[in-house]
Formats: C-alpha cells, structure tokens, sequence
C-alpha cells in the first residue's frame, strides 16, 4: 500500500493544509465536501503538491516536517503560491 503526504491551497484565501493519507482521491473529496472540520471553512481545496511513501510512519514523518519552519520553506520553493 502506498502513502501519500500532500498540500492543499485554499482557493478562498490561500492557506494551507498539510496531511497525509491512503487514499489521496477520497480524502481531497472528503475536504471539499466539508467533512473535515478543519478545512470545512475554507474551500474549496486545489491539491498542489504531493509526496509518495511506502509506509505509514515515512508519511507521518514527512507531514511532520510540512509543518515545521524548515517544512513551509521548502514547500515555498516547491509551489507558486
């Protein structure tokens, strides 16, 4: 099974939101549709950046270090905001 981290831009303000998952397609639709309570206020939701793991632990590491100064400048780097 594969494991995904992943970045979602807010189209109303520009935030993001950073997390990981085993199903990117189901949880993109989760946040859009408002079932996340988090993003509910904000979308709708554009994926713009995406990593691949193959294990659970690798994935929640890296959505770790997302969220970490280091973590946001690198995503800075990697997408137009």
């Amino acid at each position: 099974m594969e494991y995904f981290v992943y970045v979602l831009k807010s189209e109303i303000d520009g935030r993001l939101y950073k997390g990981q998952t085993n199903n990117i397609d189901k949880r993109i639709i989760e946040h859009n549709s408002g079932k996340t309570k988090s993003t509910k206020g904000f979308k709708p939701w554009k994926l713009v950046y995406l990593e691949t793991f193959k294990t659970r632990d690798e994935a929640v590491i890296r959505e770790k270090f997302f969220k970490t100064g280091s973590g946001r400048e690198f995503l800075k780097e990697k997408i137009i905001i």
